[in-house]
């Protein structure tokens, strides 16, 4: 009777165990589990090793941590916990469930451990983010002569990647050549991403070429790096050469990286075609591909397109909203953008700090204080309050809507301050006509040891040069030669720029002379200074220099040389270079050129012909408050208040927030004795609240600048005045000694 019994019981062991290996082949994870625990129920055990690594694969794949630590404790119990596999497959149980003190422990108790063993602990180190843990664990392992995995080297290379250990990696591509490792497709994959990454393109090129089998990923991460490098053309012909191939077909990473290259030669044309290839692949359903295309078409300067992409998608994240909201702002469709927003917030998605950013360019770019404390309230709400990003952008929008005081509340209360934020922070007090505190800032940064950058030194030199102090500027000089930044095109061309507003026109050509390099802007900068301090002879020597030099001018350059024609009074020269301008360089006149002909013209007493150049202004040029205002500077000068009202009315119009245009009619008419309409002018400032700029005079006494303001009124400053006076008459005295003397020689 007992031999029945025995058979049964056997047999039904049999299929339990059959059941347990046919649901975990199949990925029944919970199947797998419920057979096994039948099976105890049953009062069979489960004493097949082999079986063992099932029901730990189980448990970790479904994270029950409690019932794979009550398997393991079966086990002990048994006495199996000696066989090697049963080791392996309880510490991979305890990596995969995050428990590594207890793999590690484990793995310190074994005694027989091989070549899985070690692939475990170091992937599951890898894993679990311990990757100093994970390559300390690989030398080890190598010297203990164990054989790595495909797996374990690809993360060992990955580590090192990310620790920017090259020599070290490259030892690890010694290692695959000798193993016989190379011929794998994903080492290969792996190897080319870390050259990459180095920037070692010369490598990963010859690596790539000497490959006998490339799949997508391959062709993937070379388009990728070249792409990332810069080189988008390179990165376009390799996808030529991908397609032609035929070896594997582009998938949506490819796509991607591709769309990055068309983008960064600014080639819509060949952006489309791509797009037509997208659709073509049914890749146009991907969000990634489609945040893509939106960058690219926002990027080519094809808001329309990109929004008809952005409305198409079929499923939109995120980055989605964030994408067509940048790509509005970098197209100047400010309105729009903010519609948008308004939108994505009717449809239940939360902004996040790249939003906010956006968010802040709007209302910078529209200089609304109201939206722009709104979105501060929004940000607070939001929890985004702390991020870099977003302080600095809060500060950046505050200052450029004219709210600087709030941007310094802001700056103050900030716990952490990069270069950015400091540099920000200068730039708004320079903008808000607050130079000294700029100066006092960046000192402030320099005695905290704050590292500062060429924005940072281009904030400074243009607070120095709204100072006029020319002490002051020479420091900022100096400071700028010892940090090494006066090499830089820009830095080079503010000095000169600052040195000219300080009136010294030979420093700024001292500098001009010393740099190494310059473009365009540095000549113009060069011209503006000659012309600004009454050297208009020398600013059209220079234009001409520059154009021997094989450097065409441009329209700001054309703005500069007009304008000191205008202060010199050289009415054929300024004439001459308009035509010039047209002729010459292929350069259309703007408002601000005919402004200056207008102004030249006034200026001269030729206000007939000023009104010719106005009227003769070719079609889609707008004779903007520029050009009226020049006319009615002229009118004023000349005493001509018939022709000077209907200058005075279109100014006013164009610009009725703007003071110059009311003081300029109010002085007009005073100077007529039409008192009545002086008042006028004066009565309508006052109910519109236009706020009045006062204007000053700069008096250089001894390398300091001496500002007096109109309105305060010479008493306040009687005892500079005298100061500065007496050290003028010094001067002169000393002056008229020189000229005697040299007279007398």
């Amino acid at each position: 009777m007992r031999l029945p019994n025995i058979f049964s019981t056997s047999k039904l062991y049999h299929n339990w165990k059959q059941k347990i290996k046919q649901s975990s082949l199949e990925g029944h994870w919970q199947e797998v589990l419920t057979n096994y625990l039948e099976l105890n129920k049953a009062g069979l055990h489960l004493e097949d090793p082999s079986l063992f690594p099932h029901i730990f694969k189980a448990c970790a794949n479904l994270h029950y941590l409690r019932e794979g630590i009550s398997f393991h404790a079966c086990i002990i119990k048994q006495g199996l916990e000696s066989f090697t596999s049963v080791g392996n497959s309880t510490m991979d149980f305890y990596m995969k469930c995050g428990v590594m003190s207890s793999a590690l422990r484990l793995f310190a108790w074994m005694d027989n451990r091989d070549s899985v063993s070690w692939n475990i602990l170091i992937n599951g180190c890898f894993n679990q983010g311990s990757s100093k843990e994970g390559l300390l664990m690989f030398v080890q392992a190598k010297a203990a002569g164990f054989e790595p995995n495909v797996s374990t080297l690809i993360l060992v290379l990955q580590a090192y990647q990310d620790f920017r250990a090259i020599l070290e990696g490259m030892s690890i591509h010694g290692f695959l050549i000798r193993s016989g490792f190379l011929t794998d497709i994903s080492v290969q994959n792996s190897l080319l991403s870390f050259y990459s990454e180095f920037e070692e393109m010369e490598i990963a090129e010859k690596l790539f070429d000497e490959m006998p089998q490339r799949d997508v990923i391959s062709w993937s991460v070379m388009i990728g790096e070249y792409v990332r490098s810069g080189d988008n053309l390179g990165a376009l012909l390799l996808f030529q050469e991908m397609l032609s191939s035929d070896e594997v077909e582009p998938d949506e990473f490819t796509v991607v990286s591709i769309l990055k290259a068309c983008t960064g030669i600014m080639d819509i044309c060949l952006g489309r075609l791509v797009h037509c290839f997208v659709i073509r692949k049914g890749f146009d359903s991907d969000a990634f591909v489609g945040n893509s295309l939106v960058d690219m078409y926002s990027k080519c300067i094809d808001s329309d397109s990109a929004l008809k992409v952005f409305n198409e998608m079929s499923r939109r994240n995120i980055v989605s909203w964030n994408s067509i909201l940048s790509g509005l702002v970098h197209n100047n469709q400010f309105i729009e953008a903010l519609a948008l927003f308004f939108s994505m917030v009717e449809a239940g998605l939360d902004a996040d700090a790249v939003t906010m950013v956006t968010l802040l360019q709007i209302c910078k770019n529209l200089r609304d204080s109201t939206q722009c404390k709104s979105i501060h309230s929004r940000v607070i709400r939001c929890g985004v309050e702390s991020n870099d990003l977003v302080k600095n952008a809060l500060i950046d929008a505050y200052a450029k809507c004219n709210l600087v005081e709030l941007a310094w509340e802001l700056f103050r209360r900030m716990e952490r301050r990069d270069t950015i934020c400091w540099s920000m922070m200068i730039t708004a007090l320079s903008h808000s006509d607050k130079p000294e505190a700029a100066i006092g800032l960046f000192q402030e940064m320099t005695l905290k040891e704050v590292n500062f950058n060429s924005v940072t030194m281009l904030s400074l030199l243009e607070a120095c040069s709204l100072t006029a102090d020319l002490r002051r500027s020479k420091w900022a000089h100096g400071v700028a030669i010892r940090h090494g930044m006066t090499s830089e095109v820009a830095i080079g061309t503010a000095l000169l720029d600052m040195y000219s507003k300080c009136g010294s026109v030979d420093a700024s050509r001292k500098v001009f002379d010393q740099m190494s390099d310059r473009n365009v802007v540095s000549w113009s900068a060069m011209i503006a200074a000659y012309g600004t301090n009454g050297r208009v002879y020398d600013a059209l020597s220079l234009l001409a220099e520059m154009e021997l030099s094989g450097l065409k001018p441009n329209a700001v350059t054309m703005i500069s040389i007009l304008s000191a024609c205008s202060h010199g009074g050289l009415i054929e020269e300024g004439r001459s270079c308009l035509q010039r301008m047209i002729r010459d360089h292929e350069l259309q006149p703007s408002t601000e050129h005919y402004s200056c002909i207008v102004d030249l013209l006034g200026r001269a007493g030729n206000l007939d012909s000023a009104m010719d150049v106005i009227k003769s202004m070719p079609e889609g040029v707008n004779a903007g408050a520029s050009v009226w205002g020049a006319l009615l500077s002229a009118c004023r000068n000349s005493g001509n208040s018939e022709l000077g009202g209907g200058a005075a009315s279109r100014v006013l119009k164009l610009e009725p927030s703007n003071s110059a245009g009311y003081v300029l009619a109010s002085s007009m008419y005073a100077a007529g004795g039409m008192w009545e309409d002086a008042a006028r002018m004066r009565k309508m400032v006052k109910d519109k609240g236009v706020k009045v700029i006062a204007g000053y005079s700069l008096v250089h006494v001894n390398d300091r600048a001496y500002r007096f303001v109109a309105e305060d009124g010479y008493r306040l400053h009687s005892e500079e005045i005298r100061d500065v006076a007496q050290q003028l008459h010094c001067n002169l005295k000393i002056d008229e000694i020189h000229d005697t003397v040299c007279s007398f020689h």
